[in-house]
């Protein structure tokens, strides 16, 4: 295998290795307490899939199944990355020299043979959201060939040629794979579909989704906006477009001017602000602009609706402002009533469950309706809209709720949990799904 140039960080940072390593070590001993519990009764449940997990141990790493098994031994310096936990691929990366930043990357199965063999390394699109969340980018890897890079999927069937000096996902964007030949970029999805020529000096997301769109910088140093099918926007005459947008309007500035501009180029707004930070929900209704460092709103014809008298204003709904003043924030509408009074130190809203989350400087957490009615208190523990359920901690006691504001038992809650934390006499104990707790394990 080749060598090259590491994009990670070239020194190990100790503190977060060895956090790594101790919540490596947890994940690790709870599948084996998973792997005891159900050594009994595996073979008899039928089950046939398999799940792959990066394991941990004596300084090494290795790949364990659903049951605990090894099916690579440890026997890498370097963390195993399974792009996907129910795919037979693992890309492991050995020969590390932290001081140049050279490396070795390949492919395996769970039979340790190597795969995709053609290329010199074999790596995982990695990504990650504003809160560091990491993911990897579906059915897809990056491959390189004679210094160059390409894609290919699980199969192994090439979906975008080895001629890129680089290739790694948007920041934050799924599905929106940056691609770099010759100092110029463009964006690929994966399926190795071209979604914007290799044609530009810089390009950024502007939005949170591959489909707002880009903004994106040519040879003049100038700055416009592209969509997903690589349309002009707005035209490359600007020294700077934020990520403020909505409507058709856009957030530019021009000949030193921060100005809204529509899809067509055309001013919309362009005096009596120093900044815009929003444009409201409501098409037309106007944006959050600041002022010597306070907001207000102010609609597009310019006039003042709110004048800039809050150190925050964020917009969480149509006509419903979150508003900070000092060090505690509230709630007003667009004609600046309170609906919910400045007692907190900070609120947020869970657009999915249509709930506001209003935290006190004790940590304690007050969870509003649409109506601002306080309908539960606790300490928030997580709020999963993928579930759509919040958890509590109210009295020593862990509830969950639903967005309704019922109380639900874990077990309809997490379905797909197979063991729950319960605790009796004190005590904490893990117990199966829908069954009396076993008593075995405590902790």
């Amino acid at each position: 295998m080749s060598r090259g140039k590491r994009y990670e960080e070239r020194k190990l940072n100790l503190k977060k290795v060895f956090a790594v390593i101790l919540a490596i070590i947890v994940i690790i001993m709870s599948v084996w307490i998973i792997r005891g519990i159900l050594s009994k009764e595996g073979s008899s449940r039928g089950i046939t899939s398999k799940t792959y997990f990066a394991a941990y141990q004596d300084n090494k790493w290795g790949v364990i199944d659903e049951n605990g098994e090894f099916v690579i031994n440890p026997s890498y310096e370097e963390m195993i990355i399974i792009p996907d936990s129910k795919t037979d691929i693992f890309l492991c990366t050995y020969d590390v020299n932290y001081d140049t930043g050279e490396y070795s990357a390949k492919a395996t199965n769970s039979k340790n043979e190597d795969i995709f063999t053609e290329y010199s390394k074999v790596e995982a699109i990695s990504n990650h959201d504003e809160n560091n969340n990491l993911w990897y980018e579906e059915n897809v890897l990056k491959v390189q060939r004679d210094g160059k890079w390409g894609m290919i999927n699980y199969e192994g069937e090439i979906i975008l040629n080895t001629e890129y000096n680089s290739i790694q996902a948007l920041p934050g964007i799924e599905n929106a794979i940056l691609v770099e030949k010759d100092g110029k970029y463009g964006i690929a999805d994966n399926t190795g579909r071209l979604l914007l020529d290799v044609a530009y000096t810089e390009i950024t997301n502007l939005g949170k989704t591959n489909r707002d769109g880009y903004i994106v910088r040519d040879d003049t140093g100038l700055y416009g906006i592209v969509d997903n099918s690589n349309n002009v926007i707005l035209q490359n005459q600007y020294q700077e477009i934020e990520k403020v947008y909505r409507n058709n309007l856009y957030v530019v500035t021009q000949d030193g001017t921060q100005k809204v501009v529509n899809s067509n180029g055309e001013d919309v707004l362009a005096q009596g602000f120093e900044q815009i930070s929003a444009i409201l929900k409501t098409e037309g209704q106007g944006v959050i602009y600041s002022t010597g460092g306070k907001y207000g709103i102010m609609s597009l014809a310019g006039d003042v609706i709110i004048e800039a008298q809050y150190d925050n204003l964020v917009e969480a709904k149509s006509n419903v402002f979150i508003a900070t003043r000092g060090d505690r924030q509230g709630i007003i509408d667009g004609n600046n009533v309170e609906s919910v009074p400045f007692n907190y130190t900070s609120i947020t809203y869970n657009e999915t469950g249509d709930i506001y989350i209003a935290e006190d400087e004790n940590f304690n957490s007050s969870i509003m309706n649409n109506q601002f009615q306080v309908q539960q208190t606790g300490i928030l523990i997580e709020i999963n809209t993928d579930e759509g359920y919040f958890e509590l901690r109210q009295d020593d006691e862990y509830k969950y709720y639903n967005f309704r504001f019922e109380e639900r038992d874990v077990k309809d809650i997490l379905t797909n949990n197979t063991l729950f934390l319960d605790k009796k006499d004190n005590k904490y104990r893990i117990c199966r799904q829908r069954w009396k707790c076993c008593g075995r394990i405590y902790i």
